[in-house]
């Protein structure tokens, strides 16, 4: 059978099992892995019609995994309703499919797309979009596939088979973080935590009452970065600025307690930072964050760098932690980056985005950046393209060696070379049952850079901070990681 009878047989199986009457929505691609940013635009093209058809792509150099393999990941996706390889002419099959719309992601409407003149030539639509940026899809990443754990942990075995790593290889990885000299820099945050008893609604007006019952407080911000780098094995000093207040005592006694060195100056200008999280039944109802977001002095920020400039030339490993409340100014961070670069030392940073203030990718030549997506997305000021195309923008403008885009409850996008072409790949979630989500960003970015500082590469690294995220959310509050807690959750099945 020619190439032209084998498009029209595929074509006429498709009608058949789509069934008279209903609007096709059409989908190509290589789908080497599937991310969220291809489950966004999967759903995108099932709001555009009434049966989605999905095409493979025939194994090429453009592929990194097999036809079958990648066939069988998109099956797996619950609203997919049918899916194929695809041998011999793209255009020529939708020519004889005449799907109602042709759905590609946003990142190809400036471009040429060989299929607009086959979808015009019946009267179809090409339409773009990478699919709405809130869209969750825990049910779709649920992987049947995991093995049993007796742990709220649930380790993916897919991805170190790709990337030819044995999860015992990641205690090693572990090994070699130990006394690695580490310098953190970044805001110094307090979490506080209020425990309330419920009583009810109020009488006044329609409020829920509550009465406090225990009051908790922890090491946040970039502090507990520093802290989770000290419990992994580093030898670390962290610089900051607080206030002189009861806070940032609490702080500076819990950074002595926890083993790190600090330099903290002292701004009178400045409170320390204090989160407050109102808890009941294990939900948060309220947060109160008392904070001043203007940037230090030239003169506090003149301590800072001179502090650092003592250490880094005996440094492996700087991490900007940065919340943009005030301690890394513009003019502050170029002048520690380039302090970096002179001696040669690995930097890697997160910048956490408070309403539209911040921008990750002021944080140039990193080895490693940790957005969320949205802070990525407010770095490059696009709100519609595809994830991966996200992740490669951002690399660009930051000129990072690695981008890992984190997703909430969809977990993680990972944007990295591998070994002669930009690949991406993705984690889900490893924690099923988390109790706070707070501190899971961190815990990803301390570990992961550890690890790579190391000598690991990015995609065991990866993992490896995803697994201190999972292991961070089990618990409420932040508590400095240890080897212990990820060597126990590597051991188990």
């Amino acid at each position: 059978m020619d190439s032209f009878e084998t498009m029209q047989e595929v074509a006429r199986q498709i009608k058949a099992a789509a069934g008279a009457g209903r609007k096709i929505a059409f989908v190509s691609g290589n789908f080497n892995v599937v991310h969220p940013g291809h489950l966004r635009l999967l759903k995108f093209a099932t709001e555009c019609a009434d049966y989605l058809v999905v095409g493979i792509n025939a194994d090429s150099a453009d592929t990194t995994l097999p036809e079958d393999m990648r066939l069988e990941s998109v099956k797996a996706i619950s609203f997919v309703n049918y899916a194929f390889i695809i041998h011999g002419s793209l255009e020529r099959l939708i020519t004889e499919l005449r799907p109602t719309v042709v759905v590609k992601g946003k990142e190809h409407e400036d471009r040429d797309n060989p299929e607009q003149a086959a979808v015009e030539s019946y009267g179809g639509k090409l339409l773009f979009g990478s699919g709405e940026v809130r869209f969750s899809s825990l049910d779709l990443l649920r992987r049947e596939y995991f093995e049993g754990n007796f742990s709220a942990v649930k380790k993916p075995h897919d991805y170190p088979q790709r990337h030819n790593f044995k999860l015992r290889d990641l205690k090693s990885s572990l090994a070699r973080m130990k006394d690695l000299r580490v310098i953190v820099i970044g805001d110094l945050i307090v979490d506080e935590y209020v425990e309330c008893d419920p009583i009810g609604m109020s009488q006044e007006d329609p409020t829920v009452v509550v009465t406090p019952i225990d009051r908790k407080r922890f090491l946040g911000g970039a502090g507990i970065v520093a802290a989770h780098a000290r419990g992994l094995g580093a030898d670390v000093h962290y610089f900051s600025v607080a206030g002189i207040d009861d806070a940032g005592w609490f702080a500076e006694k819990m950074l002595n307690d926890y083993g790190v060195e600090r330099t903290v100056v002292h701004d009178d200008s400045r409170p320390t930072t204090l989160k407050q999280r109102y808890r009941a039944d294990g939900k948060t109802l309220l947060r109160v964050s008392q904070l001043r977001r203007h940037g230090v002095r030239p003169e506090i920020a003149e301590k800072i760098l001179s502090a650092v400039e003592q250490h880094v030339a005996t440094t492996d490993l700087m991490i900007f932690s940065d919340f943009n409340y005030g301690c890394l100014p513009q003019t502050l961070l170029e002048k520690m980056i380039a302090l970096g670069r002179r001696h040669d030392v690995m930097m890697v940073a997160d910048s956490q985005a408070s309403s539209q203030i911040g921008d990750v990718s002021r944080f140039t030549d990193m080895k490693l950046l940790t957005p969320t997506e949205r802070e990525a997305r407010l770095a490059l000021r696009d709100a519609e393209s595809g994830l991966a195309v996200i992740a490669e923008e951002l690399r660009k403008k930051a000129r990072a060696e690695n981008v890992i885009i984190t997703l909430g409850p969809e977990g993680v996008l990972i944007h990295a070379r591998n070994p002669h072409e930009w690949i991406t790949d993705q984690l889900p979630t490893f924690n099923t049952a988390p109790k706070d989500t707070a501190g899971a960003g961190d815990s990803l970015l301390t570990c992961t850079a550890l690890a790579l500082c190391a000598g690991t590469d990015i995609w065991q690294s990866a993992y490896l901070g995803a697994l201190a995220a999972a292991c961070q959310v089990a618990r409420v509050g932040n508590t400095p990681l240890t080897q212990a807690e990820l060597i126990t959750e590597i051991d188990l099945p």
